[in-house]
């Protein structure tokens, strides 16, 4: 039999994975991402952000290891997660307030990577019309169990619905912030290094930084020192569902990228 990896056709996470408005989501996980302290300074002081080479090779390896993720076989999962595992346990971060110096694969970092990354998935999807029953959101959030798994996480120790991952966030936000030696994305957005060849991609990327803002909760706007109105939640709602809506004009074979084309067959056979 075919191996089909960690999830398979039968599997929510496909449904929703290959969705280009997902895109949104990636953006928002990097956000949900910059408010836990440590996880952010470790990721400060053992890269170099700034670096047009860095910086866009980062972003490759990034994106590569969550397409292997979500579509690639058991040994390719393996292999990936292996060297991500490989290189977190070489890496260290130092804590200003407290003088501590972390490992960057402790779990309680990881933890909030893996929930911020679900969370941010799930909410942009839903919000731009992804057809999801309530069943089918605690279903993904269940799935993702297995991803957690590969960068080190126990999948007990992860939440598995979306009422789990609720109070996961709710009882971490007194630890949270946004560090005042990082750069402000949205600012970052407005210089991004991006390659020659995509540079004419580059005035589009305030726009999609600014609408993963807008889908943050109000809380995680405000420690980023933006305005967090119910408004901005309406635009953020209208944004993303007109945005997916006229994906869907875009020819499938354009729209979707070759693994989530595959899968697509796979699901509807």
């Amino acid at each position: 039999m075919e191996d089909l990896g960690l999830f398979g056709p039968d599997s929510v996470t496909w449904r929703v994975m290959g969705e280009p408005i997902l895109l949104v989501g990636g953006f928002r996980a990097l956000l949900m991402q910059g408010l836990h302290p440590r996880t952010m300074r470790g990721v400060l002081q053992n890269s170099a952000l700034m670096d047009p080479a860095e910086a866009w090779s980062r972003f490759l390896r990034t994106t590569e290891f969550v397409r292997v993720r979500t579509y690639g076989t058991r040994p390719e999962v393996e292999k990936a997660g292996r060297r991500v595992r490989r290189i977190h346990a070489k890496l260290t971060g130092l804590d200003p307030d407290t003088g501590e110096r972390y490992r960057l694969d402790d779990p309680d970092g990881l933890r909030w990577v893996h929930v911020g990354e679900v969370d941010s998935y799930l909410s942009v999807a839903r919000r731009a019309g992804v057809r999801l029953s309530d069943d089918d959101a605690d279903t993904f959030v269940g799935e993702w169990r297995r991803a957690a798994e590969v960068v080190g996480l126990d999948p007990a120790d992860v939440p598995g619905t979306v009422a789990e991952m609720r109070d996961y966030i709710e009882g971490e936000r007194p630890g949270l912030g946004f560090v005042p030696e990082a750069a402000h994305p949205l600012l970052l957005s407005l210089k991004a290094p991006l390659p020659l060849m995509l540079t004419p991609l580059k005035p589009a990327l305030p726009a999609v930084t600014l609408l993963a803002f807008a889908t943050l909760p109000r809380w995680a706007r405000r420690m980023y020192g933006l305005p967090a109105t119910p408004v901005g939640d309406l635009w953020a709602t209208a944004t993303l569902r007109a945005l997916h809506t006229g994906l869907h004009f875009v020819p499938a074979g354009v729209r979707y990228a070759p693994d989530a084309r595959r899968a697509r067959r796979l699901m509807a056979a």
